[in-house]
């Protein structure tokens, strides 16, 4: 990691707590976290990780993650803060992978481009919400992509079309040894009216279901197909669960809150019993949403 460091352009933390990097506040160390300066940067460390064997993992800004107590025994390559130009000419949107999807969200709104108003209040990059496909309220952030870059563990560029990428529900097939670098968008000319009330509906829905006063990843589970994780959880008689000082929020059972000294352990103990018990009662099983990093393989089964 010491010749990683040398090399590195941009910044270099070594042994730095996850905890300030998730929006959980939970995560032990990872011996390397790095946000590169620019595109020649990103390559060389890629470069460098892939011919020395290092472990590497791509996060955002961390909205959706939850990293284990004992932290990553890698490299954890950022673009939160570097990668992070937006511009929009008419309705054509070019984005880069670090840019926060509430940015990019407000300047379309504020140019009457309608599309991604439902996305309004979700958090995270733009890198992570296309990984992710993130939607709400009957969106998602992959129906007006018109190409994606991608660079891989060699440093070479390259270029996705939306038929390239199967998007579903919460997932696409980006590979995971590429990182996106950057997206381009069509959006649709709009009229102040029509964008306005698209954007309270999402915005007031959010407000009024979510536990947004205490640290969380967002949802923790996936819908199942028979309806929404959060109200199989509640009628599970889960909601309120405490275990050390992570909680089943009591207004929405699919958000998993911190209450200030929760440990990565505390959400797997109450993840394990989440999906033990909707089982039982109701023979559905509950896939995360959530990402995870650090974890042995099995943590979250029963």
């Amino acid at each position: 990691m010491e010749s990683l460091k040398t090399m590195t352009e941009g910044t270099f933390l070594k042994n730095e707590a996850m905890s300030k990097h998730t929006s959980y506040g939970i995560g032990g160390p990872a011996k390397a976290y790095v946000t590169p300066k620019d595109k020649a940067d990103l390559a060389n460390m890629l470069k460098f990780a892939n011919e020395n064997g290092i472990p590497t993992y791509f996060v955002g800004s961390g909205s959706n993650l939850l990293v284990a107590d004992e932290g990553i025994n890698g490299l954890v390559i950022t673009l939160g803060k570097s990668f992070n130009h937006l511009k929009i000419n008419g309705s054509d949107v070019f984005a880069e992978s670090g840019v926060m999807l509430g940015k990019l969200v407000k300047e379309c709104i504020g140019r009457l481009l309608t599309g991604v108003e439902s996305l309004i209040g979700v958090p995270g990059t733009l890198g992570g919400a296309l990984i992710m496909n993130a939607g709400a309220f009957g969106g998602e952030i992959s129906n007006y992509l018109k190409h994606v870059t991608v660079m891989t563990m060699a440093g070479k560029e390259k270029q996705y079309l939306p038929g390239d990428i199967t998007f579903s529900y919460r997932h696409s097939t980006f590979p995971n040894d590429e990182i996106l670098i950057s997206a381009e968008f069509e959006l649709t000319q709009s009229n102040k009216d029509t964008v306005m009330e698209k954007c309270a509906v999402a915005s007031g829905g959010r407000k009024a279901t979510q536990p947004l006063k205490f640290r969380s990843a967002g949802s923790v589970f996936k819908n199942p197909s028979k309806g929404a994780a959060g109200y199989f959880i509640d009628r599970a008689g889960l909601k309120g669960t405490k275990i050390g000082d992570a909680e089943i929020s009591p207004i929405h059972a699919n958000f998993f809150v911190n209450h200030g000294k929760a440990k990565a352990s505390d959400i797997v103990e109450l993840v394990r019993l989440t999906r033990k018990t909707v089982k039982e009662k109701f023979n559905i099983n509950l896939d995360l949403e959530v990402k995870t990093l650090g974890f042995e393989p099995g943590t979250f089964d029963v």
